[in-house]
């Protein structure tokens, strides 16, 4: 529990934007099927990466397989290529998202006698869940004729996760039931949404704690909701 220091809150929000610029792996723009809107008809296609020129390969289904279409030649984007003022194409990837997630600040709602709390306690959980990766292409032409390329990556994953952590335990969070202080082991479960914008990415959480000893009839926040702010590490 939270004992007024707001200096423990101003370091872990500093130890958390380390890891909010730290590239992952579903940022990179890299080989791979992607969809594309082609002639207003979102398709799938395959992107060959080299260097600083994009194939971008259609593809077609055959045998239940989807397979690159080489009956047709790949369209090129190359970043020397001249454009009249600015183009923009975009890159469509949905997966399934596996993280690490941690959820360094819950917020829970007051409860009895007790004032809002805004909790840092230690924990971590597993989350699986759908994400969306766009990532959109600019090519502007400069004075001199020449192209600049401008790559940004969004991305939005929703889904649930579920884990262990701890919890300060107290007389004041039990009804002055309990008669001293421990930090108790809860089992951690709820949805979660994680966003990204190039190297920045952050989540929110709504879970749910249960307290896994004895005294879980007597805390005062046994599975009741709290709010959160995630971050996650990605898995696959």
């Amino acid at each position: 529990m939270l004992k007024q220091q707001p200096y423990l809150i101003i370091s872990i929000l500093a130890l958390s934007s380390c890891g909010m610029l730290q590239k992952t792996a579903k940022k990179e723009f890299n080989d791979g099927y992607y969809s594309q809107k082609i002639d207003g008809k979102k398709e799938r296609v395959y992107l060959n990466i080299v260097d600083e020129t994009i194939q971008i390969h259609r593809t077609k289904l055959q045998d239940g397989k989807r397979i690159i279409d080489t009956l047709q030649n790949p369209k090129l984007i190359i970043k020397e290529m001249k454009y009249e003022g600015n183009q923009t194409i975009s890159f469509g990837k949905p997966s399934f998202d596996i993280d690490f997630l941690t959820i360094p600040l819950k917020y829970r709602s007051p409860a009895n006698n007790i004032p809002s709390q805004l909790n840092t306690n230690l924990n971590g959980a597993v989350y699986f869940g759908y994400r969306y990766d766009k990532y959109v292409l600019n090519h502007i032409s400069n004075p001199l004729g020449k192209s600049e390329r401008n790559i940004n990556h969004f991305g939005f994953s929703f889904g649930g996760f579920t884990g262990i952590g701890n919890t300060f335990m107290s007389p004041t969070n039990t009804n002055n039931i309990l008669q001293q202080e421990y930090d108790g082991i809860v089992w951690s479960k709820g949805i979660s949404g994680i966003f990204a914008v190039n190297n920045f990415t952050v989540g929110v959480a709504l879970g749910f704690d249960n307290l896994l000893d004895k005294n879980k009839t007597s805390w005062l926040y046994q599975n009741k909701p709290w709010f959160g702010l995630a971050f996650g590490l990605n898995l696959n």
